[in-house]
Order: structure tokens, then sequence, then C-alpha cells
């Protein structure tokens, strides 16, 4: 049995191209693991808070000496960090917002890069914690942004991957639905991102 984490950072909801392509993904992981279990984590009806000095501050003392407040904080990082502890399948639903990921994605990963849970430190520097696992991206832009011109303005996928791979995560897929904004591209790519979806 496969545990798949499901992502998801748009705001947008019927229209979003990310959850529409992030969803077929799952759709394709259940069909070659048809005992695996979803659990979803909708980043955006469930916000994860902006990362302020009290969580930092809770973040780098030890839990004995935790004020209640601070308790609260550490379950509810410590938390997050379970599901991603937990699963076998991670897929992340991306859309590009100037140039990087959502706001939502981004607090989400100020709340699980934590030292000792999803990295650590010795003697020969970092370490990833969360080893053998797969990471699916979906990735979705207006513009095109896996080659030319733009490329070097994509600060969302290598991100994730950056991310992921301080994690301990290494095997990543990527699939993308670009130039949604493009007339004569638009009509037909998420169609194509969808058909293209393969499940290794």
């Amino acid at each position: 049995m496969k545990n798949i984490l499901h992502i998801i950072s748009s705001p947008r909801a019927e229209i979003s191209a990310s959850r529409k392509l992030g969803k077929a993904v799952v759709e394709k992981i259940k069909e070659k693991h048809a005992d695996a279990v979803v659990k979803e984590r909708d980043l955006t009806k469930n916000l994860v808070p902006l990362l302020e000095e009290k969580h930092i501050n809770t973040f780098f003392s030890p839990a004995e000496s935790h004020s209640p407040e601070q308790a609260e904080i550490n379950e509810y990082s410590t938390g997050l960090i379970a599901e991603l502890q937990e699963a076998d399948i991670i897929v992340i639903d991306s859309p590009m917002y100037n140039f990087s990921v959502p706001a939502t994605l981004r607090a989400y990963f100020d709340f699980t890069s934590r030292a000792g849970y999803t990295f650590k430190y010795d003697e020969n520097g970092p370490k990833g914690l969360l080893n053998n696992k797969k990471l699916y991206i979906a990735f979705t832009s207006g513009n095109i942004y896996s080659e030319g011109p733009y490329q070097i303005y994509d600060s969302n996928v290598p991100y994730i991957k950056n991310i992921f791979g301080f994690y301990g995560v290494s095997d990543v897929s990527v699939f993308r639905a670009e130039g949604l904004a493009i007339p004569g591209i638009m009509e037909t790519s998420l169609e194509k991102a969808i058909q293209g979806i393969t499940i290794d």
C-alpha cells in the first residue's frame, strides 16, 4: 500500500489548472497502485501562518522549555512534518506566481524545514531525513519556462527541487502545463500535460 500526500497551493478553485493537473497525477498513481491511500493538504483552506518571531523561537528552543503557546506551535509544525514522513509519494500542485511559488507553499516550507525532522547536520554538513520517497510536481504557468529566454526566471520548480533535495528526496518528476496565457498554445496545453503523465 502506498501513502500519497497531495499538497495543493493554488487559491483558485474550479478553474485552477494546477489543481486539475495535480488531481490527474494522483489519479494516475491510483491506477498503478489501486490500494493507495490519499491524504490531501489544501494550503488555501488551512492556511499555514506566515513565519513570525514566536515561531522561530519555538523551532530553536527545546520542547521541555516551551510555553503553552509554543507547544501548540510545535505540535502544528510537527503535524505537517509527520504527513511528509508518512508519505511514500508526494504530489505538489505548484502554479507559477510572479516567477516563484504561491505564498501558501512558501509558508508551508517555513514550517516543515526543521533540523532534526526533515534534515539534520552532522560532521559532513546537512543530510536529508525524508529518504526513499517519490515527488511529483504539477507545474502550471501562463508563459513557457521549461526552455527558451524565460527559463532563467523560473524560481518555482528549481526551488521545490532544492527544498526536497535538502530533505533527502532526489526522485523527482515534473509535469508541466505551460503557455496557458499564450494564444495557440493555451487551448491544448493542459490537456497535453495530462495526457503526458507517466508514473514510474
